[in-house]
């Protein structure tokens, strides 16, 4: 068979697909999200100065397909229908029988899945005469993702990026300044969030959640200025769905089926896009693994609570409910920095807590370990987050050698590695800590969740 499979434009999804109908059915009830102040149900009303009405919509709707609007689409045809690969030369390096596939989202022009909710969500947002987004960014995939978005549709892009990313990273500074983006380091001195982390330690690291808090209120101060999020949000993850209805038509065209599908998880947006489409083919009976992979430094949906919590580390978020180590938690620093997030998506918090979603832990040092045999096998250079999803799949994969079975192992290749070279620079000079998060740590950061 073809190395790759290739979908005409043509084939770009029209619609995306919403798996929130597929929740409401679960042992595990769907729990709506809380005001931070009240602790009561949102109402569309208490998210106006966050977002536009139409993510607003798509945050609650029980649509089960929702249309791409023909602007989004025409932005989306710059990169989309993204390649399907089979990666034989990997195949043949672990001598298995498994045949292991993987979605390209590293071909967008920012390099990574994410430009497929930063476009629509400028979208939407420059419906409403919005002239300025505020973002969060770990890894600075997001923060690229949304400058990109936002140089199409003529508004300005504030960018906080973690600190330790920020001085990890510098060249996704430079890409998101290329399109007209602001970038500087989170914690910063612009915010009240900002000021109080620097006052209580001038010297940490920054975590997504403090740079979330910084976003936030600098969008609520300003009239003419909403907030952006890349990950954990409901209408993120519908956006992102194109990843796996476009999965779905290029293994028809494989003559498989996936027995195995594999993502990194951060906030859940990546994965989420993946494996959604997915969900109603398990619910039907259909035996298809779905591993989600995430740090042992930062192991959210392995060791953190099943309940609500803020979104950000100054509690101005929205609550969810979610798998959490607490909001005032903060990671050690990894270089995959994008998955450094204490929280995680409702709807992948609910399908891990059902059972449809395994949760797995790696260390670092192990994960590049994978990266660079993919690397030297199949000629791509993945980002860090990304190579989590390439060790579990290279674990499967070896398990199928030793049992002799040849199952369909396929992941989402969320992001290359071209900016992360700093990071590739420690493991060669073997420069590079693991962390196992200690039990009492996360017990001390969850002290803090609200009671609801």
């Amino acid at each position: 068979m073809d190395t790759k499979i290739l979908l005409p434009d043509s084939e770009l999804p029209k619609k995306w697909f919403n798996i929130l109908p597929e929740l409401m059915d679960l042992n595990t009830p769907f729990e709506p999200a809380r005001h931070p102040g009240t602790k009561k149900p949102l109402e569309p009303a208490d998210l106006t100065a966050l977002f536009p009405m139409g993510l607003i919509e798509q945050e609650v709707s029980m649509e089960k397909e929702i249309d791409i609007p023909e602007e989004v689409q025409k932005i989306y045809n710059i990169w989309r229908p993204t390649p399907l690969h089979r990666a034989k030369n990997l195949e043949k390096a672990l001598g298995t029988p498994a045949h292991i596939y993987f979605k390209n989202e590293s071909v967008s022009p920012p390099g990574s899945h994410k430009p497929n909710t930063a476009v629509p969500q400028v979208y939407y947002n420059k419906l409403e005469g919005i002239k300025r987004l505020t973002t969060e960014t770990g890894a600075g995939q997001w923060g690229s993702a949304l400058s990109f978005a936002c140089n199409f549709f003529d508004i300005e892009a504030m960018v906080y990026m973690v600190r330790i990313s920020f001085d990890q990273k510098p060249f996704r500074q430079l890409l998101m300044q290329s399109w007209g983006g602001q970038c500087v380091p989170s914690p910063s001195d612009l915010t009240e969030s900002g000021r109080a982390a620097l006052k209580e330690d001038p010297n940490t690291p920054g975590s997504l959640g403090l740079a979330i808090s910084e976003a936030v209120e600098d969008a609520v101060t300003r009239e003419d200025t909403h907030y952006s999020l890349g990950s954990v949000l409901n209408h993120v993850i519908l956006h992102q769905t194109v990843i796996g209805k476009e999965t779905i038509k290029q293994m028809a065209i494989a003559g498989e089926k996936p027995d195995i599908l594999i993502g990194c998880v951060g906030g859940g947006s990546n994965f989420g896009g993946f494996v959604a489409p997915f969900v109603p083919m398990v619910k039907s009976g259909e035996k298809i693994k779905m591993i989600a992979v995430e740090p042992a430094a930062c192991p959210t949906l392995s060791k953190g609570l099943y309940a609500y919590d803020y979104g950000d580390m100054a509690g101005l978020t929205p609550l969810l409910k979610m798998f959490t180590l607490g909001h005032k938690f903060m990671p050690p620093k990894i270089h995959a920095g994008g998955l450094r997030y204490h929280g995680d998506s409702p709807i992948i918090s609910q399908l891990t807590k059902e059972g449809i979603v395994e949760a797995r832990t790696y260390h670092q040092r192990e994960v590049f370990d994978a990266s660079i045999l993919f690397a030297r096998t199949e000629g791509f250079i993945p980002a860090p987050e990304t190579s989590h999803a390439i060790k579990a799949a290279i674990d499967e994969a070896l398990k199928c050698k030793e049992t002799g079975e040849a199952k369909n192992i396929v992941f989402n290749y969320s992001g290359h590695g071209h900016f992360d070279m700093v990071s590739y620079q420690k493991y060669f000079d073997n420069d590079l800590e693991d962390y196992a998060l200690p039990q009492h740590e996360i017990d001390e950061a969850e002290k803090d969740l609200p009671q609801i």
